[in-house]
Order: C-alpha cells, then structure tokens, then sequence
C-alpha cells in the first residue's frame, strides 16, 4: 500500500493564484494485483508548472480535482510486459506524488535519449512547450531563411526555444522579456536582438530600434498591449502566431482591445491561433527534431 500526496484545487482562482487555494491530501493506493485492470506504479520525478493551467483550471476542473498537470514519472512497480521498473515516461496525472495506470496514457521518452540528458526536459524543451515552438513556428508562421522573427515572453519554456529555431533556420530573432537577467539570457542563447519591456520609454520605439524593417514573424505569447503595438509593425503578408495570453490570464476585469483590423487589412497579415494537441499524430515527429536539436 502507497499513500499518495496530492494538490487539489480547493478554491477557482481569483487574480493570482495563491496558496491558499490548493490543499495537500493524502491518497492510499490499492496495490497492484496480477490480472487486474491496473498494471502500473508510477512514482512523480518532476511536476509541470505551465502557464494554460490558469485559464485551463478555470475551463476543465472543479473544486476539489487535483491539479491539472504533466510529470516526469518512474514505474516503480509493473505488472505489464510493455513497461519495466525504472522506466521513465511523461503523463498528464496532475501534481501527484504517485499514482497507477494501465499504460494507455504514458508516453515513453523519444528513443535514443542521452543518460547525461536530464529527463525534466521531457516537461520543457523536448515536450509540450519545445513542440509548441515548433510547430507554431513551422506550422503556423511559416518561417523562412532570412526573416525576421519577433517573440515575446521570450525567456520562457516556448519562447526560449522559438527564439533559437528560428536561429537554426537561418532568421534574424528579436526577443523582450520582463528583467535584464532574462535579456541577458537572451543574448546567450544566441538572438539578435532583446530588450526588457518594463524598462523602455517606449514600446513601440524599442520594437522598431530592434527591426527598423519590421517584422515577417510574430510568435505571440503575451497578447494586450503588447500585441497591439507589435502588430502595426508587422510586414507586408506577416504572419502572427498566437500561442498564449499570459499578460491576461490573471485580470479580473478584461482588458479592452487590441483592434486590429486596420493592420491586418491594410497589411494583409495572416493571424492564427493554435493548440499544439492539433499535432498529437506528429508529436514523435517533434520530439526527434527537438532532441537531436538539443544534442547537437
């Protein structure tokens, strides 16, 4: 017998979210019995913290579920043939310390995956936000060699890595994000460009100090204000990405606009929102290009 811990919703978040709203419970788990419907214990190494778990909380729970979520977990006990002891593998669990599973629901990591590679990566650059980088990239905005490509929140999980596709495929990125650290970071990590939003005079000059041309590309996971400056710098046929709206996510009162039917008229641009789940079927595709991408 294990005793699961587990984070449940107590309370729909109102603003922020604070402590308060989760408890911490205690679960007992049957134990495994051969012949049984479930096959599998699996205990959690790394938890997710993703950003859709706000407004996704709000969509798809109730008070008293346990928390949305993906992790990293280990089988610790197996009595399906499929799946050994130590394998690892991602599940969309919730934040649970353990939990059982017939393995209909686990997904192995992408094969040839390194020892010295660490597995929470599985939760970031070769998971979920790695393929929302690349197929909002390559899907979505259809980035070509020699474009310009434009990414706020650029320091995140998503941004990070559209940042440097867009790199690898040969484009000029300019990234923001909300502290010098992170702009540093940016610059490490190889864009053209970047610049802290909080501190510049003004939004709209640093955009067009960055790319005095405009941009081609808009991988856009902010939204308001942000987006509503950024889209009047758009390119002739530009095309915007719409990934995220973290800059809403916790408003209590919407926010008004952005309007952008001028710019997208006169400018002819192509705007498209996306939930990566649209690729589930090329979802190894993904994983293989990112990981070989991260080895390299």
């Amino acid at each position: 017998m294990v005793t699961a811990r587990v984070w449940v919703l107590k309370k729909h978040f109102e603003g922020f979210p604070k402590t308060s709203d989760f408890d911490l419970k205690k679960i007992e788990l049957p134990s495994l019995k051969d012949g049984g419907e479930w096959k599998l214990l699996l205990e959690s190494v790394f938890l997710s913290v993703d950003p859709y778990m706000r407004p996704y909380s709000r969509r798809i729970m109730k008070e008293g579920d346990v928390m949305i979520g993906s992790q990293v977990a280990r089988i610790v006990e197996s009595k399906n043939p499929a799946f050994t002891v130590g394998t690892c593998v991602v599940a969309a669990s919730g934040w649970r310390t353990h939990f059982i599973s017939d393995g209909r629901d686990l997904q192995l990591l992408p094969s040839g995956w390194p020892e010295s590679l660490p597995k929470s990566l599985a939760l970031g650059t070769v998971g979920m936000p790695g393929l929302s980088a690349y197929f909002g990239l390559l899907e979505v905005c259809k980035m070509k060699p020699g474009e310009t490509v434009l990414v706020n929140a650029a320091a995140g999980a998503v941004g990070s890595v559209v940042g440097q596709l867009a790199k690898i495929g040969g484009c000029k990125v300019v990234g923001c994000a909300g502290s010098d650290a992170k702009v540093a970071y940016l610059k490490k990590i190889g864009f053209d460009e970047a610049f802290n939003y909080k501190t510049v005079t003004s939004l709209d000059e640093a955009l067009r100090k960055a790319s005095p041309d405009g941009y081609d590309c808009f991988f856009d996971n902010v939204g308001g204000e942000f987006s509503s400056v950024a889209i009047n710098q758009m390119k002739q046929y530009g095309r915007i990405a719409v990934c995220g709206a973290i800059s809403q996510y916790n408003d209590s009162v919407p926010q008004k606009g952005p309007y952008v039917q001028f710019p997208m008229i006169f400018k002819e641009l192509q705007m498209e929102g996306f939930l990566v789940s649209r690729w589930n079927n090329r979802r190894e595709e993904g994983l293989k290009a990112l990981l070989k991408w991260v080895m390299e």
